[in-house]
């Protein structure tokens, strides 16, 4: 079996041999262009997912002068049937990607009685709907391997409803219990599934949803937040949320979750909620 390095550069005597591609998605601005470079100066080739080929090519481009890497680019809306089929295509059959990066996303601009319903068809197709069908494709040949990693960008807004960005922040809490039950299921057979959560992040995401970004309060650079978020993948963690200062806050989360795990496997209603005598 071959083990993949999915972290930094390891030295062999061919260093790049076992060094895996990294497929990404929503690679041609923010989080996912930064994300392209931080693996291109790890010595990763890179296949880039987005819309805009302009975008892509110029990125790449970049990228091959400055690294030395190889970088392909897969033009692609991840809401189109017949473009999610070609990037699906591509992960199965390509064993050189070691790491898929779900990041393609948006928002929607409006509370939820105004926003329309092709919009948000759109935005459950992309936020949830792709990061299933991709880590779909790919997570049975990563189970045949034994290695492999899959990074899903989630959002402390899946943690927040009082938000009010109801159907956004439903799609990321979707992807945050996707990943977190996909490490459940991956982990023992050697894959690795991290969950990135940034908070309020400047990203092109916010002029997309009709927003002024220079009309909001300060918010993380795209820099930091995948350079923290790297951070964790190097150190495996299947949880990462950059801004949290206290591991010890979500830890006791995830414990007073646990606490009601033995309620849900009684068959009668809880005493408060049987009918007074």
């Amino acid at each position: 079996m071959t083990v993949m390095n999915i972290g930094s550069i390891r030295e062999t005597s061919n260093p790049m041999a076992d060094i895996p591609s990294v497929l990404i998605t929503g690679a041609s601005s923010g989080i996912g262009a930064t994300y392209a470079e931080r693996f291109a100066r790890r010595g990763h080739d890179l296949v880039l997912v987005a819309r805009d080929i302009t975008r892509l090519e110029a990125l790449a481009a970049r990228l091959r002068a400055e690294t030395g890497v190889a970088v392909d680019i897969l033009p692609a809306d991840l809401t189109q049937p017949g473009d999610i089929a070609a990037v699906e295509t591509r992960l199965r059959a390509d064993r050189r990607i070691g790491v898929l990066v779900n990041n393609a996303g948006a928002s929607l601009a409006g509370r939820f009685e105004k926003q329309p319903a092709d919009g948000l068809d759109r935005l459950v197709a992309l936020n949830a709907t792709s990061v299933v069908r991709l880590a779909s494709a790919v997570a049975p040949r990563f189970v045949e391997a034994g290695a492999g990693a899959i990074v899903n960008i989630a959002s402390v807004v899946g943690l927040i409803p009082e938000f009010g960005q109801t159907v956004y922040g439903a799609t990321k809490a979707f992807v945050l219990f996707l990943s977190q039950g996909l490490s459940f299921e991956l982990a023992p057979k050697g894959v690795y599934v991290q969950a990135v959560l940034p908070a309020a992040t400047r990203t092109e995401i916010w002029e997309r949803a009709g927003a002024d970004v220079n009309a909001l309060p300060a918010m993380m650079e795209v820099g930091e937040l995948v350079d923290a978020a790297l951070v964790g993948f190097d150190r495996r963690e299947p949880v990462t949320i950059p801004v949290l200062g206290e591991a010890g806050k979500w830890e006791a989360y995830q414990a007073a979750r646990q606490t009601m795990l033995p309620d849900f496997s009684q068959i009668h209603a809880a005493e408060r909620y049987r009918a007074a005598s």
